[in-house]
Parts: C-alpha cells; sequence; structure tokens
C-alpha cells in the first residue's frame, strides 16, 4: 500500500520558498505591475533587487533538513505498518480461502470469517487515511510556518538593505535566467535562518 498523498521530499517542504517575490518599498507596486514596466523601472534605477538561491538554501538550511529527515522517517514507519497489516489481511483471506476450498469450515463459520475480513479491509482503508491526513496537515502546519519564519527574517534583514524586491532562483525551476553574484544573498539568509531555528529545539521545548 502506497501513501501517494505524502511525497515529502526536501522540495515539497520548501516549495514555499518558490514563491519568494517580497515587495518592500514603501510605495507597494500593484500586483499587475508588468514586467515590461518593471524593466523601464530598473533601467533608470528605480529598484534595488536582489535573489536567493532556493537549491544552496534547500542544502544549508539545517533545520529544514533535519524536518525533511523527521517526517521522511515517520512515512517510512507508516508505510510498514500498513504494508504488515495489508500482509495479515492477505494470509488470513489466502487461509479462509484454502480452508472454504477444503471444505473444512461451515457456512456459519464461513460467513463469520467474510465478515471479518471486510472488517480487517476496512480498518486498514480508514488507518491509511488518517495516517495520510495526519502526515499531510503536519507537512502543510509546516510550510506555513517556514512561510512565516522566511516572510520575518527577511523583513528584518532588509531594513538597512532596502532591497525592493527579493526573488527566489533555482535550476530547477525559476523565472530568472541569470542572476549577478553581488545580487545574491542566498548565504546572509541561510546564516540568519540558522541562528534563529536550530534542529531539536522545538523537542526542547516540549
Amino acid at each position: 500500500m502506497k501513501l501517494l498523498s505524502t511525497t515529502l521530499s526536501i522540495l515539497a517542504f520548501a516549495g514555499v520558498i518558490v514563491l519568494f517575490i517580497f515587495h518592500f518599498n514603501e510605495k507597494k507596486a500593484s500586483g499587475n505591475t508588468s514586467t515590461a514596466a518593471l524593466n523601464t523601472i530598473a533601467s533608470k534605477g528605480g529598484i534595488k533587487v536582489a535573489y536567493v538561491d532556493v537549491d544552496s538554501f534547500e542544502s544549508n538550511y539545517l533545520y529544514l533538513k533535519s524536518k525533511r529527515d523527521e517526517f521522511n522517517k515517520r512515512q517510512i514507519a507508516m508505510q510498514t505498518e500498513l504494508d504488515r497489516s495489508a500482509q495479515q489481511l492477505q494470509n488470513d483471506y489466502a487461509n479462509f480461502q484454502e480452508k472454504a476450498q477444503k471444505g473444512s469450515i461451515t457456512q456459519s463459520e464461513g460467513e463469520a470469517a467474510q465478515k471479518k475480513l471486510l472488517q480487517m479491509q476496512q480498518t486498514l482503508r480508514l488507518r491509511e487515511q488518517s495516517l495520510t491526513e495526519q502526515l499531510v496537515k503536519e507537512k502543510d502546519d509546516f510550510n506555513e510556518q517556514l512561510h512565516k519564519d522566511l516572510d520575518s527574517f527577511l523583513k528584518e534583514y532588509n531594513k538597512d538593505k532596502g532591497f525592493d524586491y527579493i526573488l527566489s532562483y533555482s535550476k530547477i525551476s525559476s523565472t530568472i535566467l541569470y542572476g549577478n553574484e553581488a545580487l545574491n544573498i542566498t548565504k546572509d539568509v541561510i546564516d540568519g535562518m540558522n541562528a534563529i531555528k536550530k534542529p531539536g529545539e522545538e523537542k526542547k521545548k516540549k
């Protein structure tokens, strides 16, 4: 049995980062500002831009990496539990079928066995649904908190930087085809986020 709804790769956790496009100018631009308009403003020196390398951030933000490993281990444990239950159901069904073919059980015993197998199947289905929903919820909660942490850090970081936009860059999916390394603030973001939240902090607080 497969937990199809819980693909918990590192990109699943950090996917929210790809949405980075923070506009810090006091005079907020319209959300419909066109690329051509931004290029015109940029050519006149009207905006300051920086970017974060998402791939590097994912590889070096220790808290994110620890949470990814934690969720992956839990997913494996859940999958093992479901596989074990599924195997037990299959064994019980095979045993019932063998007895039925040999005629070694009565009709009432057969009906009872069928009822038990159906109950086991239903229990397994509900368990899989429950585990999947629990894992997905915790992943969503983590992504939401990650977004808040990043938002809070970048706003504080930008107080003395004065950037109008902080964009995201990724080799996998990015609208930025080229980035001047002088505008790359990834190391600052990684160092800052690692200093704010470290692996295992949540467990210590409990």
